[in-house]
């Protein structure tokens, strides 16, 4: 089965979805074709390549001639939409995306679907960035779609409605249900098209899934931000069951620290660690002026970066933090539980394809059943370890 991964490490839009789209090997005249069928007049599409934040990439360039903008009713888009000489799949997707967020609006607003006037989602270049972004997925061929949680951004923006918070009122209504974040970066990093245009298709929100990739695209959006501003898709097919290692997104944030009493490490690392982070770990460096310092590192979740950073900065001395995003393989894990003559414990396995490699007795299981026993926890130890393999090696038979 053919799939696509959606990274939106920096949001999504419209634009960005039709950039990444062409940027992983649409072809844009296969676009512009079906893009024609809408009947649509006053329009370009074109494709360009940029560079954000050191990381290359394609803009979709959609240009509507200004004076031919129409604030359009949701049947009137719905008519240009089963009009047009689209695939009926296309049609279908296109039609449920501008119903979502026709619904979404009406809500905002306290109206009906009926009165809506979509405003910026209903002018005509957001016509070609739904339905583009819909052509393009099914002229690639792709059938499944995972999509990572959706950096929102923070802050305020302007529109027609006035000064809104991020995410706006629209997009915050699409996203229910759905795994969001801010990394804090300023700005609408998640806009309502490019929410309604995933929301809907998505089959699946988090991790990256095990996959066999064949492309990566990189589209771009038009703001300059702190975060490289693109959309990264993964298009590839589904990796068959037991086969491979999943990949997933994590977040690194580090600080180095050389004026702060030792004795608060202790309480930082029960503080961080409270939130569930995936790891945090210290070393010692040196720094200028010769001063011994400790760099602390922490492993997370993106949508737990702006966490992290306030019990730092809370917590410790520091004035800056560095954070940036990682992918890293993992393995799925289970526990077995083994019999010893301490008693039961268990053990983490690490899970290959079909094979258990890597079998560990949990620690805390061990010391407990020493402490209880009065014999040395490097015995113990050993027994479990010594059961956990005999058992993996009877199933392996």
């Amino acid at each position: 089965m053919k799939m696509a991964y959606f990274d939106c490490f920096a949001g999504a839009s419209g634009d960005m979805i039709l950039g990444a789209l062409l940027d992983a090997g649409l072809d844009l005249s296969v676009l512009r074709s079906e893009l024609n069928t809408l009947g649509l007049s006053y329009w370009t599409l074109d494709r360009q390549d940029v560079v954000k934040g050191g990381i290359g990439g394609s803009q979709a360039m959609v240009r509507v001639d200004d004076g031919h903008h129409h604030h359009r009713h949701l049947s009137d888009i719905t008519a240009i939409i089963e009009k047009s000489g689209l695939d009926p799949a296309v049609k279908r997707d296109s039609v449920r995306i501008f119903n979502r967020l026709a619904q979404a609006e009406a809500k905002v607003h306290n109206t009906t679907v009926d009165q809506i006037h979509f405003h910026e989602v209903g002018a005509m270049d957001a016509i070609l960035d739904v339905v583009g972004g819909v052509a393009g997925i099914h002229a690639l061929g792709i059938e499944r779609i995972v999509c990572s949680p959706l950096n929102v951004g923070s802050g305020t923006i302007d529109c027609a409605h006035g000064t809104l918070p991020v995410p706006a009122p629209a997009t915050a209504e699409l996203v229910r249900g759905c795994p969001i974040y801010s990394s804090g970066v300023d700005g609408e990093l998640l806009t309502p098209t490019g929410a309604a245009i995933l929301t809907t298709l998505a089959d699946d929100f988090g991790p990256m899934p095990s996959m066999t990739v064949d492309c990566i695209g990189f589209g771009a959006g038009s703001a300059d931000r702190a975060i490289a501003n693109m959309l990264r898709v993964f298009i590839g097919s589904a990796a068959e069951h037991g086969k491979a290692f999943a990949m997933e997104q994590t977040a690194t944030v580090e600080t180095t620290i050389d004026d702060m009493n030792p004795q608060i490490y202790e309480h930082l690392m029960e503080r961080v660690l409270s939130l569930g982070v995936l790891d945090i770990f210290m070393q010692p460096v040196q720094m200028k002026k010769n001063r011994n310092g400790t760099l602390v590192t922490i492993l997370c979740r993106p949508e737990r970066v702006t966490a992290v950073a306030d019990i730092l900065f809370r917590e410790t001395t520091t004035i800056g933090l560095r954070w940036r995003l990682d992918n890293r393989f993992t393995l799925q894990r289970e526990f077995i539980t083994v019999k010893t003559r301490f008693g039961p414990i268990r053990c983490k396995a690490a899970i290959l394809g079909d094979e258990r490699i890597n079998l560990t007795p949990e620690y805390d299981d061990c010391r407990r059943v020493a402490l209880a026993h009065n014999v040395p926890l490097k015995a113990v130890l050993e027994e479990a370890g010594c059961q956990a393999l005999a058992m993996a090696s009877r199933q392996a038979r």
